[in-house]
C-alpha cells in the first residue's frame, strides 16, 4: 500500500513509545516487515524475524495488534483492520492453524480429516506396522519370556497335572503329529519354527493356553470336561490345534508390539491428552485385537484339522460346554449375571474373545466367511 500504516515501536531501549511508519512488503518467504521513525531510523525484519499475530474472525478484531519483533521490542498497532489488509496485499498466507481458528468450516474439515486418519491407523496402519516389527523379536526373547511366565504361573497359579500318563502321552502324540503336518502356508512368519512342546497342569479351570516361542499349556480340567460330556480326544485336537494357531502367528508377541505401536501412535495423534483417555482408548483397541487373533487361531485350527483328517465340530461344542460349565459355577456362587445374553453389549465389547455361540457356529461351518 502506498501510505503506510501508523504504530508504536517499543524498542527496549527506553520505556517510551516511538511513532513509526509501518510498511508490510512481499517477498519470496513471506511479507517482510519496515518501520521508519521520524528521525530517519529504518528497521527491516524478514518474514522469519517477525512473531506474526493470529489472524481472527470478523467478529472478534481486536482493539489494537501488538506484533513480537524479537530482540527489537514490539510493535503496537492502533487500525488492526487496516493491517490485515495490508498484510493480504503483500502476499501473506494464513497458515492452516489460523484458519482453523477463524472458520468453523475448516475446523471441521480437518477433523473429519484428522478423525480418519487415526482410524486408519488403527484398522491398517498398527497390524501392518507390528507385523513387520515382530518379524524382528528374536525366539529367545520369546522362550526367554515364556520361561519366566511359566515358572511364576507354577508358583501361584498352576500345579503339577493329575491327568494319567499314558493320556498324557496320547495326547501329546496328537499334538506332535499335528506339529509335523503344519504346511508353509500355515506359517505367518518365514523362517519361524519354534519348538512345539505341550505341557499339562492342575488349576485355571478348563483351559488352554500359549505361550511365546512354542509352549503350549492345558489344564486338567479341560481334559475332564472332554471325557464328561465324551467328546474324546477330537475335541481336545481342536483346542491344541487353535493353540498352535496362536503360536504361529505369534499373537502374544505381536499384542506386545501392537499395543506399543498404538500407544505411541495415539500419542503422535492426540497430543498431550489425559491419562485416562489414552488408556482407554489402549485398552478397548487392546482388546479389539485379541478378538481378531482369536478369530485367526480358529481359522488355523480349522485349516491344520482338515489337513490330518480331522474336525472342528467337537471342539466347537467343547467351547460351548466351556462357557456352560463357568455359567453353571457362577450361578452356584451367586455370581451370574441377571442381564440377558442379547443385552450384554457391552460385555461383548469388553471381552477379549468373540462370542462363543458365533464361534462354534463358525468351527461347525468349516470357518465360514471369517476365514476366506
Amino acid at each position: 500500500m502506498d501510505a503506510p500504516l501508523r504504530g508504536q515501536w517499543f524498542d527496549g531501549r527506553s520505556s517510551a513509545a516511538r511513532e513509526v511508519g509501518v510498511q508490510l512488503q512481499p517477498g519470496a518467504r513471506g511479507p517482510s516487515l519496515v518501520l521508519r521513525a521520524g528521525n530517519g531510523e529504518t528497521l527491516e525484519l524478514r518474514n522469519d524475524q517477525v512473531g506474526w499475530p493470529e489472524r481472527w474472525s470478523a467478529g472478534r478484531m481486536p482493539r489494537k495488534l501488538t506484533v513480537d519483533l524479537g530482540p527489537h521490542g514490539s510493535l503496537q498497532v492502533d487500525d488492526p483492520a487496516l493491517w490485515q489488509q495490508s498484510l493480504a496485499a503483500a502476499g501473506h498466507t494464513a497458515s492452516l492453524a489460523q484458519h482453523m481458528q477463524t472458520r468453523w468450516s475448516m475446523f471441521a474439515a480437518v477433523l473429519l480429516v484428522a478423525a480418519g486418519l487415526v482410524l486408519a491407523f488403527y484398522r491398517w496402519g498398527t497390524p501392518w506396522a507390528a507385523t513387520q516389527l515382530t518379524r524382528q523379536v528374536p525366539i529367545g526373547w520369546e522362550t526367554g519370556l515364556t520361561d519366566r511366565v511359566l515358572r511364576d504361573l507354577d508358583q501361584s497359579w498352576l500345579k503339577p497335572s493329575k491327568v494319567p500318563a499314558a493320556r498324557q502321552d496320547a495326547l501329546r502324540a496328537r499334538f506332535d503329529a499335528l506339529a509335523r503336518t503344519l504346511p508353509p502356508e500355515l506359517r505367518r512368519y518365514r523362517g519361524y519354527e519354534p519348538r512345539l512342546v505341550l505341557h499339562f497342569r492342575r488349576g485355571m479351570g478348563a483351559n488352554a493356553f500359549a505361550l511365546p516361542g512354542g509352549t503350549i499349556v492345558m489344564t486338567d480340567g479341560m481334559v475332564e470336561l472332554a471325557d464328561k460330556h465324551q467328546l474324546g480326544d477330537e475335541a481336545l485336537a481342536g483346542v491344541l490345534a487353535h493353540e498352535i494357531g496362536h503360536v504361529m502367528h505369534r499373537h502374544t508377541t505381536r499384542l506386545l508390539v501392537e499395543q506399543g505401536v498404538l500407544n505411541v501412535g495415539l500419542g503422535l495423534a492426540l497430543g498431550d491428552v489425559s491419562w485416562l483417555l489414552s488408556t482407554g482408548s489402549s485398552l478397548l483397541t487392546g482388546l479389539s485385537y485379541r478378538r481378531n487373533h482369536e478369530t485367526e487361531a480358529d481359522c488355523f485350527a480349522v485349516a491344520l484339522m482338515t489337513r490330518t483328517g480331522g474336525r472342528t465340530e467337537p471342539m466347537a461344542d467343547l467351547l460351548l460346554k466351556v462357557e456352560s460349565d463357568a455359567g453353571d459355577k457362577a450361578s452356584q456362587t451367586g455370581k451370574a449375571s441377571q442381564a440377558p445374553r442379547q443385552e450384554a453389549g457391552w460385555f461383548e465389547l469388553l471381552s477379549s474373545h468373540p462370542a462363543t455361540p458365533q464361534r462354534a457356529q463358525a468351527l461347525k461351518s468349516g470357518g465360514a466367511a471369517a476365514c476366506r
